[in-house]
C-alpha cells in the first residue's frame, strides 16, 4: 500500500492534511462499522473486509510512512506550506464529503448485488411455482418428484425475495443518511467560502 491509496481508501486526495486523515477516518468508521450491519450477516462480512482495509490505510498513513515529506514539518514551524484556521475547515469538510462520497460507492455497489439477488429469486419463484402447478397434475412418478422440487425452488425464491428487499430497505436507509449528511456538508461550505 502506498500514500495514494490509502487515501483513496478514505476518499481523500493527495493533499489531505493529517486533520483530514483523522476527520475522514472516524466518519467512515462511523459509516462501515460491521456492528451497524449485525443484522445481515453478508453485510457484516463485507463491511468487516472494508474495515479492515479502511484500518490498514488509517495506520500506514499514521505511521509515518505515509506521510508527506517535509509536510508536516513546514506546518509546525509555520512555513511554507503551514495552513491557517481559516483555510483548514474548508479542506475539512471537503475530506469529510470525499469520505461519505467513497461510503456511499460502497453501500450502492452493496445494495446493486441485493437488487440483483432480488430479480434473481423473483424469477426462480415465478418458474418454480409455474413447473410445481403444470407437474403437479400427475402427482405419482417422476412428474410428482419434479413438482416437489419446484415447490421447493419456489418457496426459496420467495424467502430470498424478502430477505434482499430487508437489506435492500437497509441499504437504502444508510444511502438517505449520507445524502442527507453530504447535503449539510456541502451547506456548511459553501457558507465558509
Amino acid at each position: 500500500m502506498n500514500r495514494t491509496e490509502a487515501l483513496r481508501v478514505l476518499g481523500l486526495d493527495d493533499e489531505a492534511t493529517s486533520d483530514d486523515i483523522k476527520t475522514a477516518y472516524k466518519e467512515t468508521v462511523q459509516i462501515l462499522h460491521p456492528d451497524r450491519f449485525a443484522s445481515n450477516k453478508k453485510l457484516q462480512d463485507r463491511a468487516t473486509e472494508q474495515f479492515k482495509n479502511l484500518q490498514a490505510a488509517y495506520e500506514y498513513l499514521t505511521s509515518g510512512k505515509g506521510s508527506r515529506k517535509g509536510a508536516s514539518r513546514a506546518s509546525s514551524v509555520g512555513g511554507v506550506g503551514a495552513t491557517s484556521r481559516g483555510s483548514s475547515v474548508p479542506s475539512q469538510v471537503e475530506a469529510r464529503i470525499a469520505g461519505i462520497q467513497a461510503a456511499r460507492t460502497q453501500l450502492v455497489k452493496q445494495r446493486d448485488v441485493y437488487l440483483d439477488e432480488r430479480r434473481n429469486a423473483i424469477a426462480m419463484a415465478a418458474i418454480g411455482a409455474v413447473v410445481a402447478l403444470l407437474a403437479g397434475r400427475r402427482p405419482f412418478g417422476i412428474l410428482g418428484v419434479v413438482a416437489g422440487i419446484a415447490s421447493a425452488a419456489a418457496v426459496w425464491g420467495i424467502v430470498q425475495v424478502v430477505s434482499s428487499q430487508r437489506s435492500i430497505g437497509t441499504l437504502s436507509e444508510h444511502i438517505a443518511e449520507l445524502n442527507a449528511e453530504q447535503r449539510r456538508l456541502t451547506d456548511e461550505l459553501e457558507d465558509l467560502e
